[in-house]
């Protein structure tokens, strides 16, 4: 049987419920409301002065970023990241004034950001190749590219996902992870862009005058720049044919309308002149049994 003593002597409860211990007690509870409301006040006021601040000054560096001549996203990338990066020092700051650990509220948001890189690493991988799209610019939108099996014209370019638009009018998502690590040709990057077009001929055709008829259409051709070179040349000779080439400079923009109009032309001036152009074929002779040598 377990007798438990009571070590308060009734003359230190009497003390501890006299009216002057009761009134040192309400006095200290109070002040330290007090102080504690005063650092609540402090806390709410620093919230709203700083959310002011980060507001007036992310609008500047939006309106100083517009001016340099940056992509659209870079500067909206570059201001959410600032904006984010002063709340979390404001935030830090009120649980500094209100008394807490910082260092804690620190070390734990450092394992919250570490277990949650772990769990998108292909995500971040995204974001990281649409950051170094956005600030490198190997394309914009409504340029038309090339990457791997894919191609089409820009439309959205996101900072995980970069959209192409097709011919046939098909949305392509690219992550921008891949199009980041992987190789990107940009037709649309320069002004002008040389059409070369491979047209073949047969070997009995006359070669001069095929060139000759492909240099009068290649001049006469109103999107073709003439103060550019304008060349017809014999590529290579192959098995049933003469591989010829043409090349001239247009604008981007007239590429292809260009390049399908001159294909058109070629081939009907070609039938008008009597130019032979081959196709695959093949010859078979057929031998006597008599002529065979036993």
């Amino acid at each position: 049987m377990n007798i438990f003593y009571l070590t308060t002597t009734p003359t230190e409860v009497i003390e501890f419920f006299s009216v002057e211990n009761l009134k040192n007690i309400r006095n200290g509870f109070l002040a330290g409301v007090q102080l504690y409301a005063w650092k609540l006040i402090l806390a709410i006021v620093i919230w709203f002065i700083g959310k002011k601040l980060i507001q007036l000054g992310v609008k500047i560096m939006n309106k100083a970023l517009g001016k340099t001549g940056l992509d659209t996203g870079v500067v909206k990338f570059l201001c959410s990241l600032t904006r984010f990066a002063a709340y979390i020092i404001i935030l830090i700051q009120i649980i500094k004034i209100l008394g807490f650990e910082t260092s804690t509220f620190v070390a734990l948001l450092g394992t919250a950001g570490l277990a949650f890189g772990l769990a998108l690493q292909g995500s971040l991988s995204n974001f990281a190749g649409g950051v170094l799209i956005l600030i490198f610019k190997p394309f914009r939108v409504d340029d038309y590219i090339v990457s791997g099996v894919n191609e089409g014209t820009v439309k959205v370019i996101d900072l995980l996902y970069t959209k192409l638009l097709t011919l046939d009018n098909k949305t392509i998502t690219i992550p921008n992870g891949t199009l980041a690590n992987s190789s990107v040709t940009n037709v649309c990057s320069q002004d002008t862009r040389r059409i070369d077009i491979e047209i073949p001929i047969g070997y009995t055709s006359d070669i001069k005058k095929a060139k000759g008829l492909l240099h009068d259409i290649l001049v006469d051709q109103p999107q073709i720049f003439k103060d550019q070179e304008i060349t017809v040349i014999v590529k290579s000779l192959e098995d049933s044919r003469v591989l010829l080439e043409t090349r001239a400079w247009v604008n981007t923009g007239n590429y292809w309308d260009t390049k399908c109009e001159l294909l058109e032309r070629f081939l009907e001036v070609f039938n008008d002149n009597g130019i032979e152009i081959p196709f695959n074929k093949m010859d078979i002779n057929l031998k006597k049994e008599s002529d065979v040598i036993i």
